[in-house]
Formats: structure tokens, C-alpha cells, sequence
């Protein structure tokens, strides 16, 4: 009875590593893209200020939203609405979206002017929004995240199951050991964070159940999506603009009133709809550094009054349980150390799936000779693992030598992201890996130098000078990593000699 159930056991677990290798293999490198992505939005107004050097220190919130107001009053027409990102204590711009002759624009505004900033740049957006649309059209990428995301959840649960040793391989790395030393590798990164590997990958499905699942939403609203978010957000006022001009009531004192009704809390986000019409009405969000929940209040005011139309505090249950959960996965709330945290734990799923990748051809390597399919498989590891990474050096390398007046900037930035990754691609699949992997990975150190030079290096922003150092610390550990590879090759192979015969 005890040996079957151990045949038992051993066959589950034989059928959980199988289906853990092929979930992670089939969507593995679009799961690198999107954890790569996804860790390095934790720091996404960071990025912003970084490839914004002019606009330097901090800004007070106040003054920077009702300078962008009178700008956008007097350099928009016909506008829809306009929604603004108030800055804080990591941003220093005013982030707005809005619309004007038809035409929809999105622009970082200088908090004293509240003109456009010249250096016309996604920031850190680029980096959000590659991280679940994947740079694709609505809704195809964000279907492509989520169908990605569920395997990554049956890679973790079939990993979890298929591990005889699950906290010894914790402590476990051998060395210079080919295909063990690879699975020790990447044991040990998926062990040492799994918590936070489960966490972002079930808060990550639940950000875009609403597309995944939309039936209930379907049944309970059909297309009503208007009631659907009033019901979400009750301190919101929706209606039509009335055709009568009107000028916006002064935005200072309904930010002050604002923040006396979220308990002394900064504003966040401020929407004003139907500018410049008698029926205009300005929504304000609170920032979500106090709590985990997302959009834990809002209040909405008569833009050309200046009086309180709405105000509502999210406390039913099963609403603050969604934003909760909500908020885990995009952390506004954390402080600086929960920040780096969620980072390393990133950082360790990102290298955990690299290293699932390329130990799934070790593995295959050393029990056989390489099929067409692996062979294609090792050479698109090379230029996908080396390239997505080569895309983002480029991308903020882009960011400091493109002209400053150039039409379409921040498109012509992503641009040249996505072509040096695929050029990099392409190059991973033309080379041998044994040439690939130092040249790819030698240039993805030699921008990551060139990004931080670039930065200027010794730049008195705080923020500017720790993404040089950061970038300046990758490029050094990639360089060893490159000199490491090329010394191991050229060592010459030792020739074990048979014993003679006594």
C-alpha cells in the first residue's frame, strides 16, 4: 500500500513538472517581457523624472494644477474633459490627458507654467503600458497579458507541487554543474519570493478581470458603462455640457476644500469635465499612500460654482475588497522600502522565467542532441532574453539624443525601442548562442554605460543620480558577466587520461 501510494505520488509529481515546463515554455518569453516591464514600473515616476532633467526639485501640488488649468484654459478648445495627475513627493510634473480640436494628447506640464515640458517623453508610461498591453492594439494585448498570466499561475501552483525538497533548495546552489546548476538557479528564485510571485500574478489576473470575465458585468449593465462606473464611484457627477460658456471657478480653493474632506490627505488625480461650459464639474481623488485600496474616496464639484456637488468614502465590503486587492498589485501605497522590495521580487520572477527558458535547452542538451525545434527555441532565448532589455537601454538612450522639437517625439522614442529589439532578436537567431550570448548581453552593458553617461552621471537630482548609479551597477555586473563567459571558453577543455593496466 505505502510503494503505491508512492508511485502515486511520484506520478503526480512527474505530471505537475511536465505541465510546469510546458506553462512556462509555450508563453515564456512574453512572461519575461511583461514581469520585466512590470518591475520596472514600480519605479514609474522615477523613470519619468529621469528622462525629464529640466524640470528639477519638487512642486507643490496646488500651484502646479491650477497653473496647468489656466493653460489648458487658454491653449485648448472644445475640450471633452481633462484628467490630471497631480505631483507629489516622487513626481514633479503635472501628467494630463486631454483633448483639443478632436484631437486627444497626453503631455507632462510644468508645474510653475503649466506649459508642455520640451522634452515630450512616455516616461515610465512606456514601461506601464508595455507591461500589460504589450504594445499591441486594445484589446489584444491586454488579452495576450492575461492569457500569459494564467499560465504563469499554473506555472507557480505545478511548480510548487512538483518540488521533492521545497525549502532545502532555498540553500542549494552548486556551481559549474551545467543543467543542476541552472535548476538550483532557478529553484532558488522561484522559493525565495514565492509568496510575492503568487500575490502579483493573482492581483495581476483580477486588474483585468473585467475583460477576462465580463459576463456579470455584461448581465447586470449590458453597455450601461456610464452606470457602471457611477455605481463604482458615487461622488461622481456625470452630464452634458450645456453649450453656455462659462469660466472654471477658481481651482485652488476646491483642492483646499478637497483635501479638508479627505482628512487632510493630498489630491491625487483631478478631472475636469466639460471645461469652460456653465456645467462643468471637477472630480478629485485623494492620493492612496494612506491605505492599500484604490480610490478610497472622491468628491465633484461645479466647476463653475465652486460648490460641492457629490462627495462619497468607499466603505462597503466587497467594493474596498476588489480596490485592495486592486492596490497590491500596483503598490501606490508603498514607502520607499516596499517599493524596493516589490522591485527585488520582480527582479527574481523575471530571472526565475529567463532561467526556466534557457535551463529547458541545458536540459535537453545534455540528454541528447538539440532538435530543430530547441535549436530555434536556444537561438530566439539569445535575441528575446538579450533584446527586450536591449529595447529599454535604447529606449532611454533615445530619450537624451533625439532633438527636443522633434515631431512625435516620445513615438520616435518608443520607436527606436522597439526596433533595437528586434534588430537584437534578429541577431539572436542569425548567430551561433556560443557567439550570441556575450555580444548581445557585451552591447546591453555598453548602453546601460552610454544611458548613465548620457544622464549626465553626475547630476544633482537625487532621482537622476540613482538611476545613473543603478544603470552604472548593471552595466558593471553584465560586463563580468561577459568576461566570465569568454574566459570559460577560452580555457582550454582538460583531457582525462586512462589508467594503464597494471
Amino acid at each position: 500500500m505505502t510503494g503505491a501510494s508512492a508511485m502515486v505520488r511520484d506520478g503526480a509529481r512527474q505530471a505537475m513538472a511536465w505541465l510546469h515546463g510546458w506553462t512556462g515554455l509555450l508563453l515564456g518569453h512574453i512572461l519575461f517581457i511583461i514581469c520585466l516591464a512590470g518591475t520596472l514600473t514600480v519605479f514609474k515616476p522615477e523613470i519619468s523624472r529621469w528622462m525629464r532633467p529640466e524640470i528639477s526639485g519638487q512642486a507643490d501640488p496646488v500651484r502646479a494644477i491650477t497653473a496647468a488649468t489656466d493653460w489648458l484654459s487658454a491653449n485648448t478648445t472644445g475640450s471633452a474633459g481633462w484628467y490630471l495627475s497631480a505631483p507629489d513627493g516622487r513626481s514633479n510634473v503635472v501628467e494630463a490627458t486631454y483633448d483639443s480640436g478632436g484631437a486627444y494628447m497626453s503631455r507632462a506640464l510644468d508645474p510653475v507654467s503649466g506649459a508642455p515640458v520640451a522634452r515630450d517623453t512616455l516616461g515610465g508610461e512606456f514601461f506601464y503600458r508595455l507591461h500589460f498591453e504589450l504594445e499591441l492594439p486594445y484589446p489584444w494585448g491586454r488579452l495576450l497579458a492575461s492569457l500569459a498570466a494564467m499560465l504563469m499561475l499554473v506555472a507557480i501552483v505545478t511548480g510548487i507541487i512538483a518540488h521533492k525538497r521545497f525549502f532545502k533548495d532555498i540553500f542549494t546552489f552548486r556551481a559549474g554543474k551545467g543543467q543542476r546548476s541552472w535548476l538550483d538557479g532557478h529553484n532558488a528564485l522561484g522559493v525565495l519570493s514565492l509568496p510575492f510571485h503568487i500575490m502579483i500574478t493573482f492581483t495581476g489576473l483580477l486588474t483585468l478581470a473585467s475583460l477576462n470575465m465580463p459576463w456579470g458585468i455584461a448581465a447586470g449593465y449590458g453597455a450601461d458603462v456610464a452606470t457602471l462606473y457611477s455605481d463604482l464611484t458615487p461622488g461622481t457627477v456625470s452630464r452634458a455640457a450645456s453649450g453656455t460658456k462659462a469660466p472654471l471657478a477658481p481651482v485652488g480653493s476646491m483642492l483646499a476644500q478637497a483635501q479638508r474632506y479627505f482628512g487632510g490627505a493630498p489630491v491625487s488625480r483631478i478631472y475636469i469635465f466639460n471645461p469652460g461650459d456653465a456645467a462643468a464639474v471637477v472630480t478629485i481623488y485623494p492620493v492612496e499612500a494612506a491605505a492599500i485600496g484604490m480610490l478610497p474616496a472622491e468628491i465633484s464639484f461645479d466647476g463653475a460654482t465652486g460648490k460641492v456637488l457629490k462627495a462619497w468614502t468607499e466603505k462597503r465590503a466587497g467594493v474596498r475588497a476588489y480596490q485592495t486587492i486592486y492596490g497590491l498589485h500596483m503598490a501606490h501605497f508603498a514607502p520607499l522600502l516596499t517599493r524596493w522590495l516589490y522591485f527585488l521580487g520582480g527582479a527574481m520572477l523575471t530571472l526565475a522565467i529567463a532561467s526556466g527558458m534557457v535551463l529547458w535547452i541545458v536540459k535537453r542538451r545534455e540528454r541528447a542532441p538539440l532538435s530543430i525545434g530547441n535549436r530555434l527555441l536556444e537561438r530566439l532565448n539569445v535575441g528575446g532574453l538579450a533584446g527586450v532589455p536591449i529595447g529599454m537601454a535604447a529606449f532611454l538612450i533615445a530619450n537624451r539624443l533625439l532633438p527636443l522639437g522633434l515631431a512625435e517625439r516620445a513615438q520616435q522614442e518608443v520607436s527606436v525601442a522597439l526596433w533595437s529589439a528586434g534588430a537584437a532578436l534578429l541577431l539572436g537567431l542569425v548567430l551561433r548562442p556560443a557567439l550570441g550570448w556575450p555580444l548581445l548581453l557585451g552591447l546591453l552593458a555598453l548602453l546601460c554605460a552610454l544611458a548613465a553617461a548620457l544622464g549626465p552621471i553626475w547630476a544633482g537630482d537625487g532621482v537622476i543620480l540613482s538611476g545613473n548609479m543603478l544603470l552604472t551597477a548593471t552595466a558593471v555586473a553584465l560586463g563580468l558577466l561577459v568576461w566570465k563567459q569568454c574566459r570559460r571558453r577560452s580555457a582550454p577543455t582538460p583531457v582525462r587520461r586512462r589508467m594503464a593496466p597494471a
